[in-house]
């Protein structure tokens, strides 16, 4: 796989990230992953809430899209209130023509953008019925702190999380 490129995303992205939400929720349902997104669930509306509060990114690679994510600077209603040390990844889509692997480039770049920011550590949730993908995570070098019942949802209703969290090196 060539590089990995990071940009903030713009209006101009609003249709392809909703396309790469979707792909990722239907790729998930085929593999037997319910419960977790839904195709149609998010529209453009959410995308650009979550930019105007938080940071969206897309990844390409050698010309492509390969991935985007959501990095929000809080998260009081999985986390509580916190001090501003993390930054807090959701919604990691990868685009599934993209080269294997891609998942943790996305993640590391995600990871990278928090450091930037001088926060020390990167905090993700995941559905707590899904151990494939806390494992994902923990492979990743994240830890489980605990779980959060009932966390609100956009488009659906409350679920239960498995929050997890990775310290970043000191920078240098």
């Amino acid at each position: 796989m060539t590089a990995l490129h990071r940009r903030p995303a713009g209006e101009a992205d609003l249709a392809t990230l909703v396309r790469l939400r979707d792909d990722a929720a239907r790729w998930m349902l085929d593999q037997g992953i319910t419960g977790q997104w839904r195709p149609g669930e998010l529209g453009e509306d959410h995308f650009r809430r979550i930019m105007d509060r938080g940071e969206v990114w897309l990844a390409e690679s050698g010309g492509r899209l390969a991935g985007a994510w959501e990095l929000w600077w809080d998260d009081e209603d999985a986390w509580g209130p916190r001090p501003p040390d993390a930054g807090y990844v959701h919604r990691l889509m990868v685009d599934r023509a993209a080269a294997p692997g891609t998942g943790r480039l996305l993640l590391a770049a995600a990871e990278e953008r928090v450091a930037e920011a001088g926060r020390t550590r990167v905090r993700l949730d995941c559905l707590a019925t899904n151990p494939r993908l806390t494992a994902y995570y923990r492979d990743a070098g994240y830890r489980v702190v605990s779980t959060k019942d009932g966390k609100p949802q956009p488009g659906g209703p409350a679920k239960s999380f498995t929050l997890m969290e990775k310290e970043l090196p000191a920078a240098v």
